[in-house]
């Protein structure tokens, strides 16, 4: 019997060779997600949303879990607009990044006003224990504290944080952070720290050092990687082997390069690619009109929604490299029209549920899948779903539900997030699977709690 979890650890991938034709489905076959920025208001755009759902299988909010956004007033909390983008994560089968818990910018006035230590200590470990609570169990890394360094310097930025409390206000963040939620990996995230000879990269290096010696809870350090049209400096791969010396991950967070060059975009990535620990990048906005940096034209769909070239170069570069040492558990739909079979029949009487599967990806010797759950005319509080598969598939990777194999037989069930539905309300849970080249879809059974 096998048992596939939602945060399992040791995947099986598709070959290298098995190219894929998007960048999160490309990304995956090494084991690492290909994320981008996205705003809560621009998902009802279609033409951004089908480039979302399609290309990518990591998001990280702008702006809608920053502080501003999240407490504008002490102790009233707003996590509507981030509950949106959470939302639209949870039912395409992407994974989280929360961004950001404590930064000097987009801060409310009521904050940077405060100038007793005691208050603001309380108010920044209220802030982060509330809003991890909130999306406890959905979220996959938490940028804790984002920028906290001055450019060109090995020293801390001036801040309310910085100010009042002294440096020891980073190292707080993260205990608080890890005792909301063990399971998240903790991130520090900052710019300009990609060239290694910097004071400021220096300066972010020594305190990662520094807390790895002590036991501070910290998991992984996020480039923004805002470049200009000449990409990367020389030294960029190795600053990321040298953190990841260190014993963290290390992440693109907030890609984007001036002109979108494709050899600046390809020397980039392979940067990432090449160091094992490097497990995903992140582009900041998906067409370039959706970017803070439209003026430059710097990221990989043009205004319109079309691929620019360097689109390209990006998915030939994601093709080479290493596995990653520490791979994520989802992977994103790709460009293979979807093969659907019709939802399975409720049970009559009482508290029930269809499941609709469809196969969202397929190559060579493997496949991808989805299945929507649907609640029926009764709110429910959990679902098993399952089925019998007739050609010899295998599950090899699942997101979104626990997965027990026992043969050709399978049987999911809800994880803790996603187990309450309302009436008529819908979840997705998906996974990876092996084939040997016939893969009909098979009947499902829902059942509910």
């Amino acid at each position: 019997m096998a048992i596939l979890a939602v945060a399992a650890a040791a995947l099986l991938m598709p070959s290298p060779a098995q190219a894929a034709s998007t960048l999160g489905a490309q990304a995956a076959v090494t084991g690492r997600y290909f994320g981008t920025a996205v705003a809560a208001n621009k998902l009802s755009d279609t033409t951004y949303s089908t480039i979302l759902d399609r290309e990518f299988n990591m998001i990280t909010p702008e702006n809608e879990m920053k502080w501003q956004t999240t407490e504008p007033s002490r102790g009233s909390f707003n996590f509507g607009p981030a509950d949106q983008i959470v939302s639209h994560a949870n039912s395409h089968g992407q994974r989280m990044r929360g961004h950001t818990l404590v930064w000097h910018s987009q801060l409310p006035s009521w904050v940077s006003a405060i100038t007793d230590a005691n208050t603001l200590r309380s108010v920044m470990d209220n802030h982060i224990t509330q809003e991890m609570t909130h999306f406890k169990g959905k979220i996959y890394a938490w940028d804790v504290v984002n920028e906290a360094f001055a450019d060109g310097s090995t020293q801390h930025r001036s801040s309310v944080f910085q100010n009042v409390l002294g440096n020891g206000f980073i190292e707080e963040a993260f205990r608080t952070a890890r005792s909301v939620d063990p399971a998240a990996k903790l991130c520090y995230n900052d710019y300009n720290i990609e060239n290694w000879s910097d004071a400021k990269t220096q300066g972010v290096y020594s305190m990662v050092r520094d807390f790895k010696s002590r036991g501070v809870p910290i998991d992984c350090v996020g480039f923004q990687s805002h470049f200009g049209s000449g990409g990367p400096p020389s030294s960029f791969q190795t600053t990321l082997s040298n953190f990841a010396a260190l014993g963290v991950d290390v992440q693109l967070t907030e890609l984007d390069i001036a002109q979108a060059s494709g050899t600046a975009y390809a020397n980039t990535v392979r940067a990432c690619m090449n160091v094992s620990r490097c497990t995903g990048i992140t582009v900041w906005g998906i067409r370039d009109s959706d970017s803070w940096r439209s003026g430059d034209s710097p990221l990989l769909f043009d205004s319109s929604g079309n691929k620019k070239s360097a689109y390209n170069s990006v998915l030939q570069a994601l093709g080479s490299g290493t596995p990653a040492s520490n791979p994520p558990t989802t992977t994103p739909p790709t460009t293979t029209p979807p093969t659907t079979r019709p939802p399975s029949s409720p049970p009559t009487g009482g508290r029930s549920c269809s499941a609709t599967y469809s196969v969202t990806g397929q190559w060579q010797g493997g496949f991808q899948a989805a299945v929507t759950v649907t609640a029926g005319s009764s709110a429910i509080s959990s679902w098993t779903v399952t089925w019998q598969f007739a050609n010899g598939q295998t599950i090899t990777q699942a997101w979104n539900a626990t997965i027990t194999s026992s043969g050709s037989a399978v049987t999911a069930r809800n994880v803790s997030y996603n187990g309450s539905l309302g009436a008529g309300a819908s979840t997705q849970f998906g996974f990876l699977g092996s084939s040997n080249g016939t893969n009909n879809t098979p009947s499902l059974t829902c059942s509910a709690g």
